[in-house]
């Protein structure tokens, strides 16, 4: 497939490399045109010097035959419009930008433009490696309101229902491993010895959540 990639900073051209390692063609377009050194000399690719959001550079570097396009400059404001514009005015179907501002990056999740919240993904990424328990998100979605995670339970949960576990850690039981196999908890869902619990978290009160689920539970 031929896929546009606007900023070619160290996060575009990893990404340049990887979908060129794969066999995909790839045009790169940033403001910089010594940005394009990053490349390497095997690069055959098209490269165009401009801001990626303007019709004329956009045309010029492809994107009217491209399958996919990704923003990924250092600002926020440039690849949201540059989504916009691959994704309304080009049609283009598979559509990113990144997005430092997580608030931010929500409101454009909800105008339908997928983004990546840099910084959540990255404190994800950061806690995996520092915490001793693994404790961090398995998934969170796009705009990084909302983690999915692996949730480290005190014992005396066990034969307690998930709904007393849930209004103890103010968190959403999202499934259940058991014995290898997904399982959708129910109002009447029995933790079990052995469980992995997988919780829908709100950004921010991950620790919050952990520490309730981590002490025993309080009775009355």
């Amino acid at each position: 497939m031929y896929v546009v990639i606007m900023g070619c900073g160290r996060v575009g051209s990893s990404l340049v490399a990887s979908l060129e390692r794969l066999g995909h063609e790839v045009g790169v377009i940033d403001k910089d045109p010594q940005s394009f050194r990053r490349l390497g000399p095997e690069f055959r690719g098209r490269q165009v010097v401009g801001q990626g959001f303007h019709r004329e550079v956009l045309v010029e570097a492809g994107l009217e035959r491209a399958q996919a396009f990704a923003a990924v400059s250092s600002g926020d404001n440039s690849n949201i419009i540059a989504a916009r514009v691959a994704r309304e005015r080009f049609g283009v179907e598979r559509v990113v930008a990144r997005i430092y501002d997580e608030k931010r990056a929500a409101v454009y999740e909800r105008l339908g433009i997928p983004t990546i919240a840099t910084v959540p993904w990255s404190t994800d990424r950061l806690m995996s490696m520092v915490l001793p328990d693994g404790v961090a998100s398995a998934w969170r979605e796009p705009s990084g309101t909302v983690a999915i995670l692996p949730l480290p339970i005190h014992e005396d949960w066990v034969g307690r229902p998930v709904t007393e576990l849930e209004a103890a850690a103010r968190c959403r039981v999202a499934f259940i491993v058991r014995f290898g196999t997904g399982v959708l908890p129910r109002p009447d869902t029995v933790v079990q010895a052995e469980d992995t619990v997988y919780v829908a978290a709100v950004s921010g009160t991950v620790s919050d959540v952990t520490a309730a689920a981590a002490a025993p539970p309080q009775e009355g």
